[in-house]
C-alpha cells in the first residue's frame, strides 16, 4: 500500500511540473485551423499529407518533455509560457519588454540581485532544471519561430527561382513545414490564458473570491473538459475561421514582438474570468450549465489558429531575398566555357 501511494505522488508531482498547453488533440487542432486560413496562392502546394505533417508536428514541444535530460527541460520548458503579472517584480510592462530573450534574462538577473527580498525563495530540489527564477520566454519563441520561417522561405524561393534541384527544393520546402508545425505548439499555448499567468495551475496567493486552488485545474482546462464534453469538432470550428492577412508593419522586428506581446497581454484578461467560469460551474461538463464554458474554449482555439495562419502568411510576404544563395545557384547553372 505504502508503495503505491508513493508512486502515486511521484507521478502527481511530476504532472504539477510538466504542464502542457491544451492536449495534442488541442494543438492539433489549431495547427488545422491555421491550415484552413491559408489562401490558394500561399507559397506552399500543400498536400494532404503535408498537411497531416505538418498538424502533427503541432505536439513537437510536448514531446521534447518525454526526455528527462536537465539541458532540453531547462531550455525548452520557458518557452511554453510567461507570467505577465510578475514582469512588475523586474521593473517591466508589457510594453518594456525587450526585444532580445538575453537581455530580458539580464533584466531578471540584475533585479534579483539588487532586490532579492521581493522574490520567494526557491527550493533547489524543486529547480533541477534551473528555471524558477525564469519568467517564460514565450512571446520570444513565438518571434524567433517567426524569424525562423521568413529565412526558410527565403531559401525556398531563391531555389524556385534560380534553378535549385528537385531534391533540394523538396529539402526547403520540408524546413518550412517543419517550422510551420512546431511554430504553432507555441502560438497555441499562447491562447491558453493560463500560460500567460503566474495563477497557471490553481489560484497562488490572496484569493477574496474563492477560486479554485486545485492543481488539476490547469490539465482540466487543457483537454480533460473537452474530452468529457464530446471532444474538439475542428470541422464546425473552421467555419469560424478567416483568410490569413498580413501582419501591419512585420517587417520591423520590434513591431512585430509588439505584436506577439499584445496578443499574449489580450489572452492574460481572461485568467480571472476562467476561474470564474470554474467558480460558477460553467466548466465542469455536467449538465447545460457545465457546458457553458466550451463556446469560450472554442473561441481560444480559433483565435489561436487565426494568428497562425497570419504569422505563416506574413513570414512567406516578409521573406528576405537570400541574395548569397542566389550567387550561388546562378554561378552553379551558367554555362560553362567548352559549351560556347
Amino acid at each position: 500500500m505504502k508503495i503505491k501511494l508513493f508512486a502515486l505522488i511521484v507521478a502527481l508531482g511530476a504532472f504539477t511540473f510538466n504542464i502542457n498547453a491544451w492536449d495534442y488533440d488541442g494543438h492539433h487542432s489549431v495547427n488545422e485551423l491555421a491550415l484552413a486560413s491559408l489562401p490558394k496562392d500561399f507559397g506552399i502546394d500543400l498536400t494532404p499529407a503535408l498537411k497531416g505533417r505538418i498538424a502533427f508536428l503541432a505536439g513537437e514541444p510536448d514531446r521534447w518533455r518525454n526526455v528527462s535530460d536537465l539541458p532540453l527541460k531547462h531550455f525548452n520548458g520557458p518557452d511554453h509560457y510567461i507570467d505577465i503579472e510578475d514582469l512588475k517584480l523586474y521593473g517591466l510592462t508589457p510594453e518594456t519588454l525587450p526585444i532580445m530573450r538575453y537581455d530580458f534574462v539580464a533584466d531578471i538577473a540584475l533585479a534579483r540581485a539588487a532586490h532579492p527580498e521581493k522574490f520567494p525563495a526557491i527550493d533547489p530540489t524543486k529547480d533541477s532544471d534551473h528555471t524558477r527564477e525564469l519568467d517564460g520566454f514565450l512571446p520570444w519563441a513565438i518571434t524567433e519561430y517567426y524569424e525562423k520561417l521568413k529565412s526558410d522561405f527565403g531559401t525556398l524561393k531563391a531555389l524556385k527561382q534560380y534553378g535549385g534541384t528537385p531534391e533540394e527544393i523538396a529539402n526547403a520546402q520540408a524546413d518550412c513545414v517543419y517550422v510551420m508545425g512546431v511554430m504553432g505548439h507555441f502560438v497555441g499555448d499562447g491562447s491558453q490564458p493560463l500560460h500567460t499567468s503566474a495563477n497557471f495551475n490553481g489560484w497562488i496567493g490572496d484569493n477574496p473570491k474563492g477560486y479554485t486552488t486545485k492543481t488539476t485545474f490547469h490539465a482540466w482546462i487543457d483537454g480533460g473538459y473537452f474530452k468529457k464534453t464530446g471532444g474538439i469538432k475542428v470541422d464546425l470550428l473552421v467555419g469560424k475561421i478567416q483568410t490569413a492577412t498580413q501582419i501591419p508593419d512585420a517587417d520591423d522586428p520590434e513591431k512585430f514582438f509588439r505584436f506577439v506581446v499584445n496578443y499574449l497581454v489580450e489572452q492574460n484578461k481572461f485568467v480571472e474570468p476562467l476561474y470564474q467560469m470554474e467558480k460558477d460551474g460553467q466548466l465542469s461538463g455536467e449538465g447545460d450549465k457545465g457546458l457553458e464554458g466550451r463556446p469560450f474554449l472554442e473561441g481560444q482555439l480559433v483565435k489561436a489558429g487565426q494568428m497562425l495562419g497570419n504569422i505563416w502568411l506574413t513570414a512567406w510576404l516578409e521573406a528576405p531575398e537570400d541574395t548569397y544563395l542566389e550567387k550561388q545557384l546562378q554561378q552553379r547553372n551558367a554555362p560553362s566555357p567548352q559549351s560556347n
